[in-house]
């Protein structure tokens, strides 16, 4: 009787051992999805600040890294390339070149 209890409490530890490897990883995993993403976000706001700087002189922005078009009425809707895929509306001053930005959105798939 007491050879099964103590097989039944090492199958069971042993068991909890699993369990907490498996959760490990997943943590693991987790992470580094996190860190990848919060990246990822990060380059697609860089891009999507350089395109704002560069507004006023678009032909000067070669290979872009985001879409630019025109809402009309100094108006203009600017999204990244790259994914997560960010998208901003701004306001042109044409007398002062000065960009201001209206809202942001992230567009999902």
């Amino acid at each position: 009787m007491i050879i099964a209890w103590v097989l039944s409490l090492l199958l069971l530890l042993s068991s909890l051992v699993h369990h907490l490897e498996r959760l490990a990883a997943l943590e693991v995993v987790s992470v580094s999805i996190y860190l990848k993403s919060h990246q990822q976000f990060i380059a697609a706001e860089k891009a999507l600040v350089e395109c704002e700087q560069h507004l006023s002189n678009i032909s000067g922005l070669e290979n872009a890294a985001c879409h630019i078009q025109s809402a009309g009425k100094n108006l203009w809707i600017i999204s990244s390339k790259e994914k997560p895929v960010l998208e901003v509306l701004v306001f042109l001053d044409e007398q002062t070149n000065q960009v201001t930005r209206l809202n942001w959105r992230q567009q999902f798939e």
